[in-house]
Order: structure tokens, then sequence, then C-alpha cells
């Protein structure tokens, strides 16, 4: 006797087909589960006997071998149970022997008591089995939200073992979920708190409007309680909405690592890691590597708070995927590829005390302590951090209220969206794909869309022999020019916006003394 059922398994943060095939012979009784399975996937062997005798089945007294297909892939967690379970009922004749699994793919994890739980994975493990042309999905019913994303098939949730064994009977048909597709709504941002919120800093918001507007990396430097934090996590708030495809991949990386809380990831992304952090928790890794922090921060924002307590090895390991938007991790097992396309928001005090250079406070450190704190943070990470500001302490005006309320995040969100749009339109004229931000043009890209005046070119020019730029260096002025211009609305790039944008690359000087 042979049977075989369809289910699928996760590999880094995409799904693979899996065929459980159950072969089965009348002799001495055994249970036996190959297919390169690790630890949880051979404990299914005891969960699915239990799970089928309290679901009202006999377990089948058959010399059984069960094989996970293909056999050279490692399976890993317990999303397997249920086709498992339908592979040994369906060799013993409970599930009919004629019925064809062609078109369906089971997926679940079985309580002893025959209960049908969650996993994670379920998104990419669904788009894997529409690729390899099922039709029918089984999920448990706390993922049927998450699976109805996919398009092209249809759902059915499965609340127990002996409901989906009813229903492949034809004796109690499940009800299929409605399908959700493009009908979530992306613009969400209850949760995030407001930029009217914050008290002064203006100098600080524009940097972080002109930032949201071209996806550029930024640096907060100011003595503590000066709103670093604060400004960083309503940066959310005034970025655009998720794309459909975008809530997709993020959703993928988020259900794979089981951090999931809805249906669809609709808000963008905030990661804010502790400065403990190692960096394969950073990047990722693992023997089967999994994702790591920057990942999670895909499409959103990673914030690194207190940026010099971070050790060298971990923030050094953000150049390549700052510069590249993915992270390969290799082991002896796999090689992985992971997107990390994310701002990196970057905060922290100008020295251990946090008050060197403050007007209100008498800083304690030595100036070798100011500079030791200083050089924590490398010249190579600093090239790649587009806008750098330095944060006053906050005015005892600001804090009562009696200064001008901010403006709130919808009407910064407004102009960024137009600033985009702006660019995107650029983009489609001169025949690049349009949603490419400024702060990822290439070297190629920016003579042709970044045309300067003659006084700007002049500037340019002053700012480059002055401040002693790298070429990096220079670029990543020319990129937030090309921002602060489509803020304006205008094509060409004039002196004061290569002005404001060689604002934001001053503390290099004042700080590190870099030339």
């Amino acid at each position: 006797m042979l049977s075989r059922v369809y289910t699928s398994g996760i590999f880094g943060i995409e799904g693979f087909e899996v065929t459980v095939e159950c072969s089965a012979w009348e002799r001495i009784p055994k249970f036996e589960l190959v297919g390169l399975p690790d630890a949880a996937v051979k404990e299914a062997k005891d969960r699915v006997r239990s799970a089928c005798e309290n679901s009202g089945y006999k377990f089948p007294a058959l010399d059984m071998i069960l094989n996970l297909a293909p056999a050279d892939r490692r399976k890993e967690g317990s999303a397997f149970d249920l086709a498992i379970l339908c592979a040994v009922l369906q060799c013993d004749g409970v599930i009919p022997r004629s019925m064809d699994f062609g078109d369906k793919c089971i997926i679940g994890e079985l309580s002893l008591s025959g209960e049908v739980r969650a996993v994670g994975g379920v998104l990419p493990m669904c788009v894997s089995a529409r690729e390899a042309g099922k039709r029918e999905i089984y999920v448990p019913m706390q993922n049927v939200g998450e699976a109805a994303v996919v398009e092209g098939i249809r759902v059915y949730g499965v609340p127990n073992a002996r409901a989906l064994v009813d229903h492949l009977r034809g004796a109690k048909p499940l009800t299929p979920a409605i399908p959700t597709g493009h009908t979530f709504s992306l613009s969400a941002h209850a949760g995030i708190g407001d930029f009217s919120e914050v008290r002064g800093q203006y100098k600080a918001k524009r940097a972080l409007e002109v930032a949201a507007a071209g996806g550029h990396n930024v640096l907060m430097i100011g003595p503590p309680g000066s709103g670093k934090s604060m400004l960083a996590k309503r940066l959310p708030g005034i970025l655009p909405d998720l794309t459909f495809d975008e809530a997709i991949e993020t959703t993928k990386i988020h259900s794979v690592m089981g951090i999931l809380k809805s249906d669809l990831v609709t808000e963008r992304p905030f990661r804010s890691p502790h400065h403990t952090v190692s960096p394969a928790g950073l990047v990722g890794g693992g023997t089967v590597p999994k994702p790591g922090e920057i990942s999670l921060a895909h499409n959103g924002v990673l914030f690194l708070d207190e940026l010099p307590e971070f050790p060298k090895s971990v923030t050094e390991a953000l150049r390549q995927p700052i510069e590249d938007g993915t992270v390969t991790v290799t082991r002896a097992a796999s090689k992985l590829t992971f997107p990390s396309s994310f701002m990196l928001v970057c905060a922290m005090n100008p020295c251990r005390c946090g008050y060197f250079g403050d007007p209100t406070h008498t800083c304690t450190c030595t100036p070798a302590a100011v500079q030791k704190y200083l050089e924590r943070i490398s010249g190579p990470l600093l090239d790649r951090i587009d806008i750098e500001i330095e944060l006053p302490s906050v005015t005892y005006d600001e804090i009562s209220g009696r200064a001008e309320r901010g403006e709130p995040s919808s009407e910064i969100r407004a102009r960024v969206n137009e600033a985009r749009a702006f660019a995107a339109e650029r983009l489609k004229r001169g025949g690049d794909f349009p949603d490419v931000l400024n702060a990822n043009l290439t070297p190629g890209m920016l003579p042709k869309y970044c045309n300067l005046t003659p006084e700007a070119e002049q500037m340019m020019k002053n700012a480059f022999e002055k401040l002693g730029l790298s070429a990096r260096g220079h670029d990543r002025i020319l990129r937030v020019a090309r921002t602060v211009a489509d803020l304006d609305g205008s094509d060409v790039i004039t002196d004061e916006h290569i002005a404001e944008a060689v604002g934001y690359r001053t503390l290099d000087r004042k700080y590190w003394k870099r030339k």
C-alpha cells in the first residue's frame, strides 16, 4: 500500500514543496520517518499516533515507512504533522485510497488531542504550493487569514484532524475561506506616535522629512533627553504606505520568524535591537540561516540607539547590506540570501557623559575620552550615512507648550509622497525603474538626474575641497540635494539645495575631525 500527500516546507524565507510518501505492509507494526528530518519532525511520530487515537481512529498496526521528499533537503518544524497523519490514514483506508492529493497541500501541527495548531511561515508555504500547481490549501484556523492573502488558491481552515478527515471522505465538507487578496487597507499608522508630539527640534524634523523622501540613512547626535529616540520612533509615520507587493514580502519574513501579529503586515517595520545583539542576531545566522534584525526591518526602519555601545563587529557587518539591499549568510550546510532594504537611523550622545558641547551642562569627559568614545564609529560606516544632524537640548518654552505646536505626521507624509511621486516620474522619463529611491541612485545615474545650476556646481566644488570629501561623500551629498530639490518640485538642483545637503554632512569635521 502506498499513499502520497503534499505539504510545504521552509528554506530561508521561501517555501518548497514536500511530498509525504507512506508505504505500509501487513507485518510486524513499525513506524519510521526518513527524508532528512530535524528533531521536531522526528517527534511527529508520537504526535500523529496520539492525535489519531484521540480523534477516534485506531492507529494502523502496520509496518510503515514515511519519506519526506526531496530526501536531500532538510525538513524543519512541525508543519508536516497533518500531512503525515493523512498519508497514514489513506494507507489504512480511512481516507479513500482512490483520492488524489495532487492538487492539495496540507499544512499544520497536531496536538496530542488532535487539535490543529498554528505554524509559522504559512504565507511563503502557500505561495510555493500555488507555484507547484496546488489549488486547495488546508491550514490551521489561526493561519487562514494569512493564507487567504495568496490569490489563485482555495483555502480551508482546519480546526482538528477529525474535521479534515470528514471533509476528505465527503462526510462533512469544510467551508473555504473568503479570499482577501488586495482588499487589505495598507494605510495603517494608528500605532505610531505623531511628529506633532515632539516639541521643538524643527531642524531635525526637516532632516527626517528629507530622509523619508529619499530613503536616506540618518545619524542623530545630541545630549540625553533631546528627543532622538522620540523622533526615530515616529519616522515610520511619515514614510509612504506599503505597497501590496512590499506588504507581502515583509509578511513572509515576519511569518517565517513567527512574529506575525496580523494576517498581513500593513505598517512599515520599526526594529530597535539592543546594543548587546550579536552579529548573527543582526544580519542573520544559525545552522540553517534565519533572517536577522536587518531583514526584519526590510521596507522599514532599523534604529540603532546609543550607536557607540554596539560592538564594532556588529556595526561593521552593516556596511555591505546597506550598499546592496540584501545580505548573504553562508554556513557549512547552506547559503541563503535575505532582503535587507531598510532605512538606517542611528542615535548617539556626543560623549560618554552625554554633554560634550552642550551650553547648559558641563561635560565631565576629558578630550581624550571624548575622542575615544567617538572613534567607536568607523569612517566607512559614517561614509554610508547620508544625513548627520545635531539635536540641542530642548528649552523650557518648548517643553511647557508655549512654543508653536509642530506639524502632524500626516502633513509631512503628504509632502514625502509628493516628492517620491515627482522622483518616480523623472525616472520613468529617463527610462529607469520608478521605484529606485534617491539614496540608491547609482554613480552612473547621478549625472543623468542631478542637473546643477552653475552656482550649485561652484558650491559643490567648494564643499568638496574644504570638507575633504571622498568620492562616496560627494555622491551622497548629490543624492540628498536631489531629494531636497524633489521636495521643492524642482528638476534642477540649485545652490540652496546643495547648501542644505552640505549642512547635513558637517558633523564629521566637528566631532571626528576627519578630512
